[in-house]
């Protein structure tokens, strides 16, 4: 038997990876919606139209799943956003990738906050691996941060220290993003995300 470890075998034929995709689309969507509390196996299977043979021959229990969601995440939403983030490295490019954070909230009335963060903040004293998979989401979102900022470093424009900088940035857009989920309205992510921009600004020369 497949441990919760193993979340994919080692080798899949095309229509094994579609139909992979499909599960773990399916219960990303589910549990961003309803949370991962409340997302079973047979919601899953469900929404998916996979079999429970199908299903398990993926995934050997939910954590398995849980795992394959983060990761899901993890290229939706951060690798999403690379090409954005490979161009931070200007005031502008600052403006831009904010504009599309607020916009893409307005798309969204407001609701679910941040996938990466939401999963997070409902697994981070429950399960150790998931946190360390959401850690590892949110390094990645911070180092494609960072590397814009370090570019206007290197070149003398900016005074701050890039390190910190970005932390301090991805900080205040997932405070932002539960803030704007709660009160359903994009005001704080937009005030704290242009607050962000004009401390950046300020320590450029």
């Amino acid at each position: 038997m497949r441990t919760h470890t193993e979340q994919r075998p080692a080798k899949l034929t095309r229509k094994g990876e579609q139909t992979r995709l499909r599960i773990v689309s399916a219960a990303a969507k589910l549990m961003f919606d309803n949370g991962v509390a409340g997302t079973t196996m047979e919601d899953v299977k469900s929404a998916a139209q996979a079999s429970s043979s199908q299903l398990y021959h993926y995934f050997a229990d939910k954590q398995a799943l849980i795992l394959a969601v983060i990761e899901y995440q993890n290229e939706t939403v951060v690798g999403g956003q690379e090409p954005m983030l490979a161009r931070l490295d200007s005031i502008e490019g600052l403006r831009t990738w904010c504009a599309f954070l607020v916009q893409h909230q307005r798309d969204l009335e407001c609701r679910g906050g941040c996938p990466i963060g939401s999963l997070g903040g409902e697994l981070a004293e429950t399960d150790a691996k998931a946190r360390v998979a959401v850690s590892g989401a949110f390094l990645r979102w911070e180092s494609g941060i960072r590397g814009g900022l370090r570019a206007m470093h290197e070149r003398g424009q900016l005074t701050a220290d890039p390190e910190d900088l970005a932390l301090t940035i991805l900080a205040a857009l997932q405070g932002g993003l539960l803030l704007t989920q709660i009160h359903r309205d994009v005001r704080p992510l937009e005030i704290t995300l242009n607050a962000m921009i004009d401390h950046v600004a300020a320590q450029t020369r």
